[in-house]
């Protein structure tokens, strides 16, 4: 970390809308006019929407995450937590991976934490439960899923058999259709090469509280997409939950029981609860408030976006909020950089507006539903190539564009990867256990207790 006499600008988290609005406010502002800090728990942010891709394998993990030191060259990027904030002095304590917490100098700061994953109390779900917030647990889903494959292929046990190869994801919005469709993609291609595993032997279930899934496509298109999953033999359970999972034993509360060793949570997310500790005003569920300007209610030099801050939504009128979606998270971070270059300037500031441009979802290779301003409805193989293209623009840097355009364009000429490594969960395993005490060989009789054995 360098010191510095100028302005800092610093930006909590390093997601969607800290990598975009450092970004701005790099390109906005004149050469040495201030210091922009980054301070992130991973050194790289994470192109959340390519989770389920990369879980189906149709996106390499380390291209749907941008490094943060090579897009942001001209700013400090601190591997850290910021814990609290003191306004009164202006100075913020930072924990980084190693060493001692330390307090940071600013004069503006940003708030883009992002969100979690909003669970509940279920007994079970601790020990059993995969979450879809981070490109580890999409790769980590991967692997899981295929070596449930494996296990089932090379046991001759049919409860473990049966419980392998059952499959639940708790959670009908965009991640969890997402999810479930491109792990049941993945799965009905890996099956080809086992020769006593089919599609036939797996069950998909879905399970969502509400009375419908994708409400963000509308109920015709939520209902169409139902009736897609449910023709792939995926069961879909609505206005139901999950009452526990004890030893990856699944109660519903329509009354359904199974084992399942894959349990995954998609059930919505909530802001990221280390805002509590940062003495600004917070809204019913946690969300930091803030004006339409993007600025934290009684602060002219602190600004929040995306997932952790309750944003009015200008666009769908009173007492709307923006929903936690990447379609705000880019677009407010350019107002929000933008706001706070002409806050250091004494420029006045600019409202965020913005109409929803519609919704996309993938439902696995070559399937797929969007909705398009409200109107224009896409379903199958058109609204898959828009989702395709939609999300492959709006990566971050152009090298990660490449790279993801490239992941699908070998895929139209080679068959899916269904290579799973399991052992990426535990890869020091093998060598502890070669470096381990060699053990004891077993005691040989003395030649006393050998007379006495023949007698």
């Amino acid at each position: 970390m360098s010191t510095t006499e100028r302005p800092r600008i610093l930006i909590v988290g390093g997601g969607y809308v800290g990598l975009y609005a450092a970004m701005r406010i790099l390109k906005k502002m004149r050469f040495g006019e201030a210091t922009v800090t980054v301070v992130d728990p991973r050194s790289y942010m994470t192109y959340l929407p390519f989770l389920p891709e990369a879980a189906g394998g149709n996106v390499a993990p380390r291209n749907l995450v941008a490094p943060l030191r090579s897009a942001l060259k001209n700013a400090e990027v601190l591997t850290g937590h910021v814990t609290e904030v003191d306004h009164a002095r202006k100075v913020a304590t930072i924990a980084p991976l190693a060493g001692d917490s330390y307090e940071l100098p600013f004069d503006y700061l940003v708030v883009a934490t992002g969100s979690v994953s909003r669970t509940f109390p279920i007994p079970g779900l601790a020990e059993h439960g995969i979450g879809m917030k981070t490109v580890e647990e999409a790769i980590s889903l991967r692997n899981h899923v295929l070596a449930q494959l494996d296990k089932a292929e090379s046991t001759t046990d049919e409860a473990i058999r049966r419980k392998a190869l059952t499959f639940v994801v708790i959670g009908g919005g965009f991640a969890g259709v997402e999810t479930i469709a491109e792990i049941e993609d993945m799965a009905r291609d890996a099956a080809k090469l086992y020769k006593t595993v089919s599609r036939d032997d797996m069950r998909f279930v879905m399970v969502e509280a509400a009375n419908r899934i994708l409400p963000e496509v509308g109920p015709d298109l939520g209902l169409w997409t139902k009736g897609k999953l449910e023709e792939r033999n995926i069961e879909v359970f609505i206005e139901t939950s999950m009452d526990s999972c004890v030893d990856q034993h699944v109660v519903l509360k329509n009354g359904e029981e199974m084992d399942a060793a894959t349990i995954v949570w998609t059930a919505g997310v909530k802001p990221n609860p280390v805002v509590a500790n940062f003495g600004l005003p917070l809204g019913p569920r946690g969300h930091v408030d803030t004006a339409p300007t993007l600025q934290v209610q009684g602060f002219d030099y602190v600004w929040a976006a995306g997932d952790n801050a309750q944003v009015p939504d200008l666009a769908s009128g009173e007492g709307a909020w923006c929903p936690p979606n990447a379609q705000h998270a880019v677009r407010q971070a350019a107002v929000l950089g933008d706001n706070v270059v002409s806050g250091m300037r004494g420029f006045p500031q600019k409202e965020y507006r913005h109409k929803n441009l519609g919704a996309v979802a993938g439902l696995g290779l070559h399937k797929g539903v969007a909705i398009l301003f409200g109107k224009v409805k896409l379903k199958g193989r058109p609204a898959w190539w828009f989702h395709r293209l939609y999300h492959g623009a709006m990566v971050p840097t152009v090298n990660r564009k490449i790279r993801v355009f490239t992941d699908w364009t070998l895929a139209m000429f080679l068959k899916r990867e269904t290579v799973g490594l399991a052992q990426m969960e535990k890869p020091f395993d093998a060598f502890q256990e070669a470096a381990g005490p060699a053990p004891k060989p077993a005691a040989v009789p003395a030649e006393s207790d050998k007379a006495l054995a023949g007698k």
